[in-house]
């Protein structure tokens, strides 16, 4: 029953991009989207059967494995293509499928004017296909077919509309940079197996010694920080953060599926998995915690100036990816996770909810544009305003119990640090004025756009808004703080088995202190950005005329970018066309063409002897007896001297007959 029902949720997806892959020519965007819907829904039914079952067995029984074949044996190296179902793969799994369906029945919608709705739905579904083996793999060589499948998938998607050259080129820029992290990921593996002898995760678990990871440059050290480099390219860390920003170059659910629920939480979900091998390399662990602290505060500073309502999202999911990384890095696994799944709910009823407006404003992304759509997109404002609340952290909002979890262990576990919490808070403040600003220019305020027939999105758009906002209020009950008075922590209670716990600092005072100074910063933030951008635009103008410099940088995404272009991508395409030239055109070309120039030459004048004249056949067949009897009755010098003769003389004969 186990092994169908896993069947089930993975080939079902597999299936229904087979489907509308086949009938890529199809142009009916509701029978595209019905088929990919109901797939992913059939992978969601499965999923939640599975839930069932598992919440059903004893606590030590919760881990199944399903081995379908041995794939790889080789030596020492056995490697299974199977999947391991357990508490945390399934919490992945319904976040998969559950999100995804509602995104599948929303670009019912949004993509009816696309000529080409098959081919979407298609590559949404393999992407669904691909995250599952990502999550369910039960080795780190299963693991990497799903990473690298959604890697494709996100090219397909980001590129979708590649007869635009800058769309293409974003695909191409996400694909490349997740390769970048790739090359760590597969480094990592060589080295875990090297001192292994296995990628199963459950064993690298129990083989792992602690006194191994006293050095930087032990193999689990180094193994650690090459699997991190892995999780930074498909997570957007610093410095591989790059792709995310252009990758909203693609349909606005696509952004919503794979920047928000999926794809990008792919590093988080791989650490979380292997927390046994990672807790002891603290060194690696402190690199972790300062690069996710730093990447969520530069991305959070960023999106204090952009003015594209996706780009604005973008940054703001780098910076709530930095926040996840921040815990891992200070042990904080269980919270890190706790904000991956609140953070997979509110993110993507905000990207689908930039999408409902983007859709009503017939493509319009530029917030100064906007304003006034309060009354006239009721439900989308509504739900998009359960989003702002759950990010900013609103006290008893799903965003408020998970991101001040992180911000506690960044300060009180015995990996934390206070500066990390203080840059946790700083970024936490950032967050509230900038998600603050877009909702003030988009909904608040007087209307600027010129279109003034804008109206509510229709019920495919809106439902999977509804729900979506209702998980991102209420899903923080299931992992509800002891100082609430002890209650059930669901979350805790369902993951305990795998994730470690770390030690941290028992003081509800100073719990509570630190958290009234987050939510402190965050509704003065909050008000701040309301009074310069609703109450008295004139006061940021002053505020802003003092930090024209630092906004020119902000704006410029601290010339991160311009530095990649200037510095690495157009050096490497220098030097790639003068290699070309100087290497391929002028030395192997010019030798190659001048070898076939002259073996067709030989060919040419030899092919004269063929004339069809016997007397010359005749003279051949003499030649060639004579060579035959040289052979024989002299030396091979004098032999081959013979053949050099008579060829030349051939040669010659021929170009003097061609002549005539």
């Amino acid at each position: 029953m186990i092994k169908t029902l896993l069947t089930i949720l993975v080939l079902a997806p597999f299936l229904g991009f087979l489907v509308n892959g086949f009938n890529f020519r199809n142009t009916k965007v509701v029978r595209s989207g019905v088929v990919g819907s109901v797939a992913v829904l059939s992978s969601f039914l499965a999923s939640l059967a599975l839930f069932s079952h598992l919440w059903n067995l004893p606590e030590p029984q919760r881990v199944l494995k399903v081995v379908f074949f041995n794939w790889i044996s080789v030596d020492q190296l056995i490697v299974d293509f199977g999947f391991t179902l357990d508490p945390l793969s399934l919490v992945m799994v319904l976040i998969i499928t559950g999100v995804g369906f509602l995104i599948h029945v929303f670009s019912i919608s949004y993509m009816e004017e696309d000529p080409r709705p098959s081919k979407y739905f298609s590559f949404l579904n393999l992407f669904i296909f691909n995250m599952l083996l990502l999550v369910l793999g039960s080795n780190l060589l299963v693991m990497f077919i799903g990473w690298e499948g959604v890697g494709l998938s996100s090219y397909l998607l980001i590129g979708f509309w590649f007869s635009d050259a800058k769309k293409s080129a974003a695909g191409m820029k996400a694909f490349i940079v997740n390769r970048l992290g790739d090359v760590g990921l597969l480094l990592g593996m060589f080295l875990l197996y090297n001192t292994f002898n296995t990628l199963d995760f459950s064993l690298l678990t129990q083989r792992v010694s602690v006194t191994e990871s006293l050095t930087w440059f032990n193999p689990v050290n180094l193994a650690c920080l090459f699997l991190f480099l892995g999780a930074t390219g498909k997570s957007a860390q610093i410095p591989l953060y790059v792709w995310l920003p252009d990758a909203m170059a693609g349909p606005t659910p696509v952004s919503a599926l794979i920047h928000a629920a999926t794809m990008v939480t792919a590093g988080i979900y791989m650490i979380i998995r292997m927390n046994g091998v990672f807790i002891v390399a603290p060194n690696i662990m402190m690199l972790i915690a300062v690069v996710g602290a730093f990447t969520a505060l530069g991305a959070a500073t960023i999106a204090l100036v952009q003015t594209d309502i996706k780009k604005i999202l973008a940054y703001s999911t780098i910076s709530q990816l930095g926040y996840m990384f921040l815990a891992v890095g200070t042990g904080a696994f269980l919270p890190a996770m706790f904000h991956l799944i609140t953070h997979a709910f509110f993110k993507a009823l905000l990207f689908l909810g930039a999408g409902s407006i983007i859709h009503s404003l017939k493509g319009e992304q530029n917030i100064k544009k906007m304003g006034g759509l309060k009354a006239k997109m009721p439900i989308t404002y509504f739900t998009f305003l359960m989003g702002w609340l759950a990010i900013i952290g609103a006290p008893f909002f799903s965003g408020f119990f998970s991101k001040d979890e992180v911000l506690w262990y960044s300060y009180a576990s015995e990996y934390g640090h206070p500066l990390l919490w203080v840059v946790g808070v700083v970024t936490a403040g950032c967050t509230a004025f900038y998600m603050t600003r877009l909702v003030a220019l988009v909904f608040w305020g007087t209307n600027r756009n010129s279109d003034l027939n804008i109206k509510e999105s229709s019920l495919p758009m809106t439902f999977p808004l509804l729900v979506l906002s209702v998980l991102s209020v209420f899903s923080g009950v299931i992992g509800l703080p002891h100082w609430l008075g002890n209650p059930p922590n669901f979350l805790e209670i369902w993951l305990k088995p795998l994730i470690l716990q770390v030690q941290v600092i028992d003081s509800l005072i100073l719990e509570l202190s630190l958290m009234g100074i987050s939510v402190s910063l965050t509704a003065i933030m909050s008000v701040l950005a309301y009074t310069f951008y609703v109450r008295s635009p004139e006061k940021r103008e002053i505020f802003s005329g003092y930090f024209r410099g630092f906004y020119r940088c902000l704006y410029s995404k601290y010339y991160l970018d311009d530095f990649y272009e200037n510095k690495i991508v157009q050096p490497i395409i220098y030097l790639g066309k003068n290699l070309w030239i100087h290497i391929d055109i002028k030395s192997i070309d010019k030798v190659t063409y001048r070898v076939t120039h002259f073996i067709r030459s030989c060919a040419c004048a030899l092919k004269s002897i063929q004339d069809g004249n016997m007397q010359n056949y005749a003279m051949y067949m003499g030649l060639g007896l004579g060579l035959i009897i040289s052979y024989v009755l002299t030396s091979h010098i004098v032999f081959l001297f013979f053949i050099a003769v008579v060829f030349l003389c051939l040669v010659i004969s021929s170009f003097l007959l061609k002549g005539k």
